[in-house]
């Protein structure tokens, strides 16, 4: 920890600027509904130059509320520019709640000096910032920040050594760890890092730029994502962009290259009152939970409300639970009113009952089911009696298992049906009979599978299902992880489906859904032991799934 200095400048009486926020954000505010009522007329101070850590301006707005008095302040740090969604979002509709709210470009995007590099300048340029706030007169000491995705990553960088203004932190749908943004089980989150690179590079730019890029990247998907090499690909669509050949060319997350990308160790000694939103199909769900586990394993205060959202929808249609969520938290532990908070640390939506849950912890205390394949496609509480083989499939890369929704960063995002993909020949499924009473799964989920290869080199993708009474399968959360296998010999693997909270209705079934991958979602394997990156020869692989695997689901009392 760094010695903080206190050089606040003596309070003042401020005279505060005229102007008012932009009309887009006042015409999208105007939109919204489901809000609580506005407290305070806001005023608009725009394109102020803060010195960042290296010396270079960092163009910053200030929204505040038109009403004398003291207010504590917010800090939005983005790389995604201070228009759309971000001033309506934040700068107006805290304002009008009675906060001053600091909306900042980071280094190198939106008129900021310097050159972005992602993830290494934040924790420094967010130390800067805080250091010019305590310059201005309308400043009382009182800090919070909030902000979804990377402008979640800044907060935790800014928490590895927080000042002590610093008193609650927002993170919602958001980032700690860049390395695990990209990589799963070993594979390339290919159209993740593609989708991240659009945003960064473009959307600070504005919305047409953003938007010509979008449509280059989504009409050019095809050919970049089976490009060989994959590595260049997307530079006709995207142009250079630096930071996403680093992310490609350094797949180990024990390269030098990821040294310091990870802010995860900000939650194991925080003492700054967090609270953290995500959603099931959220991208970073996964690195939501570990953070609320690292925060609740410190003894910080902390929240956490997870709903039936994607990594954007929660900005969007969940976006009434998530501001009010948000608000109460930051009253609560910046102005000394607490009324808005809930009773208990943790807030679930339970899919299929379709209702919200109040929870003491995440995970929740259940009781570990295994559910076993059987050679003929069931899916049982009992374990096969024989051993060997239960069924097998061939994997092509040069026409790849496609992904079909799931925890994504594009409109497909989600809970999709999947009875087109589970009608191919590459996608195993394996079904419990029809339920006689409910079954709640609730925490982390998984499948161990003995699966033989006659190559040596795959990937395995596992996705639990929930098949209504129309037969209609749809996704509820799934994973991926790299498999290495020696002869014919089964190789034994755990997948890591991630978490989530989910009522089975009475007469509705179970399927454990085995396949070689999900493109582009992942990169494919090239079946040949070279990385999907550089790969340039592609060879089809046979998978056999062999008795000993299992679905283990975290069943919880309905």
């Amino acid at each position: 920890m760094t010695p903080h200095t206190h050089d606040v400048v003596p309070r003042s009486n401020w005279a505060a600027p005229s102007g008012k926020p932009p009309l887009p954000s006042r015409m999208m505010r105007a939109t919204w509904r489901g809000l609580p009522t506005k407290k305070h007329e806001v005023g608009w101070e725009p394109g102020l130059e803060v010195p960042g850590a290296d010396g270079s301006l960092l163009r910053t707005d200030h929204y505040f509320p038109r009403t004398e008095g003291d207010f504590p302040t917010l800090l939005v740090r983005s790389p995604y520019g201070r228009g759309l969604p971000w001033s309506p979002l934040f700068g107006v509709l805290f304002a009008e709640q009675g906060f001053h709210v600091v909306l900042q470009s980071c280094r190198g995007t939106a008129g900021s000096g310097g050159r972005f590099d992602l993830w290494r300048n934040e924790a420094a340029d967010g130390q800067a910032t805080v250091s010019w706030l305590r310059q201005q007169p309308w400043f009382t000491g009182i800090l919070g920040s909030i902000g979804p995705s990377y402008l979640g990553y800044v907060q935790w960088a800014l928490a590895l050594d927080p000042p002590p203004e610093l008193k609650a932190m927002v993170v919602q749908v958001g980032l700690h760890d860049p390395h695990a943004l990209f990589y799963e089980g070993g594979a390339l989150r290919l159209e993740t890092a593609l989708a991240v690179g659009v945003g960064m590079t473009y959307q600070h730019q504005g919305l047409m730029p953003l938007m010509r890029a979008t449509l280059r990247l989504q009409r050019g998907l095809r050919k970049i994502t089976t490009a060989r090499p994959l590595r260049g690909a997307h530079v006709p669509a995207l142009g250079e962009v630096p930071w996403l050949d680093g992310v490609m060319a350094h797949p180990d997350a024990d390269d030098p290259h990821w040294n310091g990308a990870s802010v995860a160790e900000a939650a194991e000694r925080s003492a700054v009152p967090t609270a953290l939103v995500t959603g099931w199909h959220d991208a970073l769900a996964d690195q939501t939970f570990e953070q609320f586990a690292r925060l609740r394993r410190s003894g910080c205060a902390s929240s956490l409300l997870v709903g039936p959202w994607t990594h954007t929808s929660a900005l969007q249609q969940g976006w009434p639970e998530v501001f009010a969520e948000s608000l109460a938290w930051l009253r609560a532990h910046l102005c000394g009113d607490p009324s808005g908070l809930r009773p208990t640390p943790v807030r679930v939506h339970v899919g299929g009952e379709n209702a919200w849950r109040d929870l003491d912890d995440w995970p929740p205390a259940a009781t570990t089911a295994d559910w076993f394949p059987a050679a003929n496609g069931a899916l049982d509480r009992q374990a096969p009696v024989e051993s060997g083989p239960l069924a097998s499939f061939r994997y092509d890369p040069d026409d790849p298992t496609p992904s079909v929704g799931g925890p994504l960063l594009s409109r497909r995002a989600g809970a999709q049906d999947n009875g087109t993909l589970e009608a191919r020949d590459d996608v195993l499924t394996f079904t419990s009979a029809p339920l006689t009473e409910p079954v709640d799964v609730l925490g982390p989920v998984s499948a161990r599978l003995r699966i033989a290869t006659d190559t040596g080199h795959a990937d395995v993708f596992a996705r639990l299902c929930e098949v209504d009474a129309h037969g209609r399968s749809t996704n509820i959360c799934d994973g991926l992880v790299r498999l290495r296998t020696t002869g014919q010999t089964p190789a034994e693997v755990t997948v890591p489906m991630s978490s989530t909270a989910h009522r089975f209705a009475a007469g509705h079934r179970i399927r454990l859904q085995v396949s070689g991958g999900a493109h582009p979602r992942y990169a494919r394997s090239p079946g040949t032991g070279e990385t999907p990156v550089e790969a340039t020869r592609l060879l089809p692989v046979h998978l056999t799934l062999h008795t000993g695997s299992a679905l283990r689901l975290p069943q919880g009392t309905p």
